[in-house]
């Protein structure tokens, strides 16, 4: 699978809140890192995630694709997130995911990044919590 296609099916999988969709582009062990949820493995950030999203609308803006200091092959892609509550109450942002991918193609690592400034606030409205980094990095 390209990169782009990886993206692609990611996107569309993650649009329409298909865990099985989803995990099936995960190495069994992946983990994501995520500004709200913090560091989960993949197969518990994903039903959290759509637990916690009425409807999303996805908008590409680019891929790139590279590799990190001990040579895993990277795949980074920038997109819009239209994502709805569950309530419906918005909460939109612009995002960076960066892929590390396993030997197989797969994603064995995901970091999202995106400034949660706005949609902090609003999450911890609808959801009661969510995690925030220690000084350790993560």
């Amino acid at each position: 699978m390209t990169a782009a296609e990886l993206v692609s099916a990611y996107l569309d999988a993650l649009e329409r809140a298909d865990v099985e969709a989803v995990l099936r582009l995960f190495a069994p062990d992946a983990m994501v890192h995520s500004p709200l949820y913090g560091p989960k493995p993949a197969t518990e950030f994903y039903p959290e995630l759509f637990a916690d999203t009425s409807r999303s609308h996805l908008t590409l803006l680019a891929v790139m694709e590279g590799r990190n200091q001990q040579g895993t092959q990277l795949v980074s892609f920038w997109f819009h997130f239209d994502w709805r509550l569950p309530s419906g109450v918005a909460a939109p942002f612009d995002v960076v995911d960066l892929a590390e991918l396993s030997q197989d193609g797969r994603i064995a690592e995901l970091r999202i990044v995106y400034d949660t400034v706005n949609v902090r606030p609003v999450f911890e409205g609808e959801t009661g919590t969510s995690w925030r980094a220690s000084t350790d990095r993560v």
